[in-house]
């Protein structure tokens, strides 16, 4: 840009335009999942299966000072039995670009259902996570957390 007499070359005219035009196609790709986005994702994985509380310790912080990096760690109460095991956990955040945030598979030969991990969440939002037991029944645990700097580019 020409400082001396604040008028644009055609060049930077284009380029502004160019610039502007990618925006707009972009923009409307960067919304966020919410609640109904993530009861979606669960629907699909187990159709409108009774969700039941309990079993699951979900632990991660009230507020994470960046959310490039916020710890999760997951335990289910199970004695993981070949008669009574956890099959899947599957985590999900509301306020992310996709709902959908990590899925862990376990087998009787795992001894525990636990994980740990460190996710990125994009601003405040809910993280939801459901066990699947080897009889069916599914469990869920939620929690919330304020994040102070976003993660996900958002």
């Amino acid at each position: 840009m020409n400082l001396r007499n604040a008028e644009l070359t055609r060049r930077e005219t284009l380029t502004f335009a160019a610039i502007a035009g990618l925006a707009a196609v972009l923009a409307p790709r960067m919304s966020f999942a919410d609640e109904k986005a993530v009861a979606a994702e669960i629907a699909k994985l187990y159709g409108d299966k009774k969700l039941d509380s309990g079993k699951i310790k979900l632990d991660v912080p009230e507020i994470a000072e960046n959310g490039l990096v916020v710890p999760i760690n997951i335990e289910i109460d199970s004695p993981m039995t070949d008669a009574d095991y956890v099959k899947a956990v599957h985590v999900f955040a509301d306020g992310n670009p996709l709902p959908g945030v990590v899925s862990y598979r376990f087998t009787p030969a795992c001894g525990k259902a636990s994980a740990s991990t460190r996710m990125r969440l994009a601003q405040t939002q809910n993280i939801v996570c459901v066990a699947e037991m080897s009889n069916g029944a599914l469990y869920t645990a939620k929690s919330n957390v304020k994040v102070t700097i976003g993660g996900c580019g958002g």
